[in-house]
């Protein structure tokens, strides 16, 4: 669906576009099993813990999971190489939100992308940087949403000032386009 759902709506240059090639279907839905469990969904396995136990399980999990994808983005500009797949686009969407909501809210605050992971925070700023992405992320109403909303977690509804690491830094560019 992501690769032609949207066609009529975007611009000629994009149509087409696919995130899940064939070639690398076993290899986008391997990482995107283990990151979806450890990391995607590792955030709220964190967050809604309701015992110390399953809080510490989850958190290590998750950070182990972190240790790994640095590593695989130490060698990578993506994580299946120089391409820009599906697998990068999922766990996006959970980085992007890591230091400003999941590190504090959600307690996963072993380590912060901005200061502990130089290579997450290259990949997340190229895929910022890319068009279209960035007017996606509106890091307010994203702060607002779980800050405001999990009353259970934040009874005061207190919204905390940062919005995480810059992401307009410039990163160095792919010489092609990644998709």
């Amino acid at each position: 669906m992501l690769n032609t759902a949207f066609d009529e709506i975007i611009e000629p240059e994009y149509r087409g576009i696919n995130f899940y090639p064939e070639e690398l279907k076993e290899q986008i839905d391997d990482i995107n099993s283990w990151i979806y469990d450890t990391v995607n969904n590792g955030v709220y396995k964190s967050g809604f813990a309701t015992a110390q136990s399953a809080y510490e399980q989850n958190c290590r999990a998750l950070f182990e999971s972190l240790e790994r994808i640095e590593g695989i983005l130490a060698s990578n500009e993506f994580l299946l190489g120089s391409r820009l797949t599906e697998a990068d686009l999922r766990l996006f969407t959970t980085i992007v939100r890591f230091d400003p909501v999941y590190h504090g809210h959600f307690k996963c605050n072993i380590k912060q992308i901005a200061t502990d992971y130089p290579n997450i925070l290259r990949w997340t700023r190229e895929i910022y940087q890319l068009p279209g992405i960035k007017e996606t992320v509106n890091m307010e109403h994203i702060k607002k949403h779980y800050y405001m909303s999990h009353t259970q977690i934040n009874p005061t509804q207190v919204v905390p000032l940062n919005n995480g690491p810059d992401l307009d830094n410039p990163v160095v560019k792919p010489t092609a386009r990644p998709y």
